[in-house]
């Protein structure tokens, strides 16, 4: 019997779907050209389940993307929750950092699976986008940045993220970029 194509997955093939996106993207990020084959065996799943899932490599990149997209996207609300606006604004800007790293170090295999005639185009950042607005206003609201950032702002200030190579310890300088972002940020706060 075939699943509807929007229908909820059982749970063991979501811990699939889920085993084999972490994964692929450990995988993909190492190598553009890493083979389907080994990322179906180390995620310990046979090839008919690996192709259920992802029936071709650009398949399996996008849904990358947009899986580390959608959980970048998603921690915002929470993140509001249990913290106060520019703090929630913060630590929500680690994790973009660590989806920067991520996508440049998928940027070959991205490239590849979205530059071929008849392709797929990269999905938009529009959660991403949705989710900095939701944490500029409430930051705003609560008088702890500067009135009138928008996300486009925020997104060009912090464009130097991207230029960081993956591959190195990048971390403690995201960190000390997005200190100074924050410190930008706050200057004028009615707040402060």
């Amino acid at each position: 019997m075939r699943q509807k194509k929007d229908a909820p997955l059982r749970s063991d093939a979501q811990r699939n779907r889920e085993r084999i996106l972490e994964v692929a993207l450990a995988e993909l990020t190492r190598s553009a050209d890493a083979p389907l084959s080994s990322i179906a065996k180390k995620a310990c799943v046979g090839q008919g389940t690996f192709y259920r899932h992802f029936p071709s490599r650009e398949a399996l990149v996008l849904e990358i993307y947009r899986h580390e997209m959608r959980q970048v996207a998603d921690s915002a609300a929470p993140l509001l929750e249990s913290r106060e606006p520019d703090r929630a604004l913060r630590e929500w800007m680690d994790r973009l950092a660590r989806f920067a790293m991520t996508k440049a170090g998928l940027a070959d295999a991205i490239r590849q699976a979205t530059s071929a005639p008849g392709q797929p185009a990269k999905p938009g950042h529009t959660p991403v986008t949705e989710a900095a607005e939701l944490l500029l206003r409430a930051a705003e609201e609560a008088g702890t940045i500067r009135p009138g950032i928008t996300a486009d702002d925020l997104f060009l200030t912090i464009g130097g993220l991207w230029t960081i190579d993956p591959h190195t310890d990048w971390q403690p300088r995201a960190a000390r970029l997005l200190d100074f972002v924050m410190d930008g940020l706050r200057v004028g706060a009615p707040g402060r």
